[in-house]
């Protein structure tokens, strides 16, 4: 439940497209893993450390306009959606409704051979199974979704609404120790915070890594939705989407504009920083 502003009195947001400029801008130059795998310098990054949106509700949903995501947006409800249910395969998030094209190339059969994992089997560190079959001591799977819910609704006031995809053991990696999970999760810590005496309902979500002109706008939908589905259950107002971004990057590849020769130049590439000078006078020139 939302109570969306009539849309003439919203106002434009920018906070997405600030954070682009200011990876372009200050970001610093890394070699991740995937430059690493391949020695591709299409791989290398820029990023920053620690960004943050907030997002008011009211103003609208937050899907970006930056590029067309008219079938991307289903699909990550579909996403959303399989991993609520626990999907960990390829096959299950088809169900739901996501696009193989999210996953595939990450479950190939030479990839989850790499972490001891049946083809198409994202692993058991993954979104769906950190969920709903978290790992309890005497073995038996904990669905963290059903039980903040249940939280939610029987103690709203409390501060501990928290879900997490993290499961250090699986998701890991050294010498001793094997990862379970083809992508160790990127997204989906998940903080509702409920204030029972207005009925609203605020959602922060923390992503350990973005891929900015991709995978954070997907990420945006996903748990936007996600305020949305939680707040309907419980008969509360969605009023406030925060998304913290730790590693928030840009690969070289999605940068259309890089220079590799003086004649890719442009003026837009150079910036004037730092330059105080004297107020504008008139000097005639003669001609």
């Amino acid at each position: 439940m939302i109570a969306y502003k009539p849309l003439s009195e919203r106002t434009p947001d920018t906070q997405y497209q600030d954070i682009l400029r200011r990876i372009l801008a200050t970001g610093r130059r890394i070699h991740p893993i995937h430059g690493r795998l391949h020695s591709a310098p299409e791989g290398d990054a820029i990023m920053i450390l620690g960004v943050q949106m907030r997002f008011d509700m009211r103003n609208g949903f937050p899907l970006q306009p930056i590029r067309d995501n008219t079938k991307s947006f289903p699909g990550a409800l579909g996403e959303l959606i399989g991993f609520l249910h626990g999907a960990r395969t390829l096959e299950t998030l088809k169900e739901y409704g996501c696009p193989a094209v999210f996953w595939e190339k990450w479950v190939t059969k030479e990839k989850c051979d790499i972490f001891g994992l049946p083809e198409h089997d994202l692993g058991d560190g993954s979104y769906g199974a950190a969920w709903t079959h978290f790992p309890q001591p005497d073995g038996t799977p904990f669905n963290q979704i059903e039980h903040v819910i249940k939280q939610i609704k029987e103690r709203p006031y409390l501060r501990t609404h928290i879900i997490s995809p993290w499961i250090p053991f699986y998701t890991l990696q050294h010498s001793e120790l094997k990862r379970k999970v083809v992508v160790a999760p990127c997204h989906g810590w998940i903080h509702v915070v409920a204030f029972p005496e207005t009925k609203e309902l605020s959602l922060h979500h923390f992503q350990r890594s973005g891929d900015m002109p991709v995978g954070v706008v997907l990420n945006m939908v996903e748990y936007a939705a996600l305020g949305m589905l939680i707040a309907r259950e419980i008969g509360y107002t969605f009023v406030e989407y925060v998304h913290t971004i730790s590693d928030a990057h840009m690969y070289e590849s999605q940068m259309d504009e890089n220079i590799t020769t003086v004649l890719n130049a442009r003026r837009e590439h150079f910036t004037l920083e730092d330059y105080n000078p004297h107020p504008r006078m008139i000097i005639p020139t003669p001609v």
